[in-house]
């Protein structure tokens, strides 16, 4: 997920009258602030620079900027009301639009994001990040048909786009459509990201993808191999020791299993998620 935008208003500062020299200075003041990381003293300049012109066309940007800075501080629902007074003043920002509907979807407000998401696409219909941002709410509500709609546009204006390809397998495989992800995961496999070759840590995630496929189709040798293949090119992959693990325990094999499971917890798999695994394990 991309991360938020911040928008530095440089160029608003050479079109705004002489007379509105101190509204412009405090809007540099908090940029500045913001790139040194003192984000509080950052809203301290927008907030006096709002309180100087509440009527000024550019508070759009301010209001997303102070978003912005209150997310960064983790002040979640005032950095959501921060985007909304950004809207009431530029409705139609492509920007402010997908700022809002990242912390919307971060904060699990999904129908909130999506609306955001379909209001971009009203705009900009080949917008890539709101196609596949959209496309992964409509598979997470299982509305898988709109889903693919989404990852198809999104295809057709980037063919080769890493995150759609993958995202698509995932679709299918959530639709019960193996071939189909297998077909798209081992086209990713063959082409290993064309002009732009994958990294190391994007071709351990496919072929962790392609495994958890390959265990669904009850083929968990294949899976096995993916996995090992996965580890040896990224052995941070936490999810490919999550998976062996599993495997490991239809094997009956439990103190590999338990290893699997131990240093996928070491990786950042939350205690909660493999308590009961590692139960089965002992």
């Amino acid at each position: 997920m991309k991360k938020i935008t911040f928008s530095f208003l440089l160029a608003a500062f050479f079109i705004l009258p002489a007379a509105a020299q101190t509204y412009n200075e405090l809007c540099e003041r908090a940029v500045a602030a913001t790139e040194q990381d003192s984000l509080q003293q950052a809203e301290s300049y927008i907030r006096q620079a709002l309180q100087l012109e509440p009527a000024n066309p550019h508070n759009a940007l301010l209001f997303s900027n102070l978003g912005t800075i209150q997310r960064r501080q983790h002040r979640y629902e005032l950095a959501l009301e921060s985007y909304r007074m950004a809207l009431n003043i530029a409705p139609m920002s492509i920007p402010i639009l997908m700022n809002h509907a990242t912390l919307a979807l971060e904060l699990g407000q999904d129908d909130k994001a999506r609306a955001d998401y379909s209001q971009v696409l009203e705009f900009d219909p080949h917008n890539r990040e709101a196609l596949l941002m959209r496309a992964y709410i409509y598979m997470q509500q299982r509305s898988y048909k709109l889903a693919r709609q989404d990852y198809d546009t999104l295809l057709k204006v980037e063919p080769q786009s890493y995150s759609g390809r993958l995202g698509l397998a995932t679709l299918c495989q959530r639709d019960t459509k193996y071939d189909e992800a297998l077909m798209v995961l081992d086209g990713m496999l063959a082409d290993k990201g064309g002009a732009t070759p994958y990294t190391l840590h994007e071709l351990a995630v496919i072929y962790v993808a392609r495994a958890g496929v390959e265990l669904d189709m009850l083929k968990s040798d294949l899976a096995m191999l993916d996995l090992e293949k996965a580890i040896q090119l990224d052995p941070s992959q936490a999810e490919a020791y999550l998976m062996r693990g599993r495997i490991y325990l239809l094997q009956k094999k439990k103190a590999q299993a338990k290893q699997d499971f131990e240093k996928a917890v070491s990786l950042g798999v939350p205690q909660s998620e493999v308590r009961d695994l590692m139960r089965q394990s002992k």
